[in-house]
This record gives C-alpha cells, structure tokens and sequence, in this order.
C-alpha cells in the first residue's frame, strides 16, 4: 500500500510505525529542512516551520536567557504562534492561582509538550505548525531555555534555534561553544556556560543571527528577549521576561560590529 494510504488521518499508523501527519519520525524530522512547502499538506508540521521565513535563537549564561528573532512579518501559520502563546499564558496564570507562586520554565515547557502531544491523536485536530523557544529563570537551577516541537517532544539547552536557517545556527553556536572555558566547552557544557555573563550572551546570540544570515541587522530589524539576575540588570526588570528597546539593542550591535 502506497504511502499517501496512512496519511489521510492523524491517528492511523504505517507498518513501520509512523505517523505521517506528524513527521516520518519526530526526533529525526525536527532536523529536515526543506525549503519548499507544499501547501496543501499542512499537516506536515515539521517542514511548515523550516518554511516559515524566520529563525530565532537563543543562548543561556550564568545569570542570563535570550531569545532572539527577525522583526518581520511571518509568511504562515501566525495564528498557531498566537494560539500557543495565549495557553502558554494561561496555563502560568493558572498555575499561579492553584498554587501561589510562579510556574518554572521546565514545568510550563512539559505542560505545553504535553498539549502538543495531544494534537498528534485525535482525528479532529492537527499538529500545530510551530514550533517554540520557551526562556526563564528557575529558582534553582537558573536561567534555561527549552524548546518544543509539534510532536509534543522538548528539551532543555544551552543554546538552541529554531526556524528556517535552524541547522546553520545550530552548527555556528556548537562551534563557539566548543571554545568556551579556553576551548574545553565540549568536555563540559553546563560549566562552559557559566562562563557567559549577561553581555556575553546577548553578543552570542547576535552573532549567530547575523552570521546564518549574511546580514548586518539594525535596531528595528531584531527583536531580543531577555531574563537576567546580573547586576548589569535594572534592578525592576532583574529576573523578569522583557522586550529589549531599540537603543539598548543599538548599543549590543554595535559593541557585537566592534568586536567582529
């Protein structure tokens, strides 16, 4: 029986056990990036998301998580972001009701994994077409980033990418990685990253935004997320999400040109 057999629905397997509609294989499909999206099989979430014209990257240190994305307007799937943004948002408020105190970024990611997971099941709804780069500080543990794919599967990491030029800015942040604690990152990651301050992050993760792209960015072509404890941090912010300003990113591309 041919393969188009077992993707007309969500919840019938092939013999070899996949689910077409999600990804031949979730781990494996995450790293496929096709640039070209035929658009009338949505269901393939994974290559909707290596298609979606952005790329957004993120870098933890020892007291600081950013994220970072292109300022433009998305090609497709925009109101899976919104709708996924908004139960992110629900879900933290009400973990904070029932409980009394803010949701941990590992906690929120499971939970939104889990939610993802459940769209890979059930006849009625399809895998959404994103995928997310969830930043934050745990009381514990520190900064962390996590990333969500539409199979339901997450995972934590020291640096991450997501979107069209993923791969490419995968590779670049494994190389600079590598040369972190002088040169002994890849023996150790965990202690390479403490290694990052506030500034040092921020430069990182320009950099490989400018560098998959070939691009120099300006002010108003980037957007950068940011959660810090550092004591470069304004006290009313420090270890609170927020969006960074234009002159405050202004100041960080240049000191990233300067130093290129």
């Amino acid at each position: 029986m041919s393969r188009t057999s077992y993707d007309r629905y969500l919840t019938v397997f092939s013999p070899e056990g996949r689910l077409y509609q999600v990804g031949e294989c979730p781990i494996q499909a995450i790293w496929d990036f096709a640039t070209h999206i035929t658009p009338d099989l949505p269901e393939y979430a994974f290559k909707a998301i290596s298609g979606s014209g952005h790329t957004a990257v993120a870098v933890r240190g020892k007291d600081t998580s950013v994220v970072i994305t292109q300022r433009k307007v998305p090609l497709r799937f925009t109101a899976d972001a919104r709708a996924q943004v908004t139960r992110a948002r629900s879900e933290a408020a009400d973990f904070r009701y029932k409980y009394g105190y803010e949701i941990t970024p590992d906690a929120l990611a499971q939970r939104l994994a889990n939610i993802n997971q459940v769209y890979t099941q059930r006849a009625a709804m399809r895998p959404l077409g994103i995928a997310m780069i969830l930043i934050g500080m745990d009381p514990e543990y520190g900064p962390q980033v996590f990333k969500l794919d539409p199979a339901g599967y997450f995972v934590g990491f020291h640096a991450t990418a997501a979107g069209q030029k993923q791969q490419e800015a995968m590779n670049h942040l494994e190389k600079k990685w590598k040369k972190l604690d002088s040169g002994r990152g890849a023996d150790d990651a965990a202690k390479a990253g403490k290694t990052l301050n506030r500034s040092e992050v921020i430069e990182m993760a320009i950099e490989a935004m400018s560098t998959v792209h070939a691009t120099d960015y300006k002010p108003g072509e980037i957007e950068i997320g940011i959660t810090s404890t550092s004591p470069d941090e304004d006290p009313k912010t420090r270890g609170l999400w927020r969006v960074m300003g234009e002159a405050e990113i202004e100041q960080y591309l240049l000191a990233y040109a300067e130093k290129d």
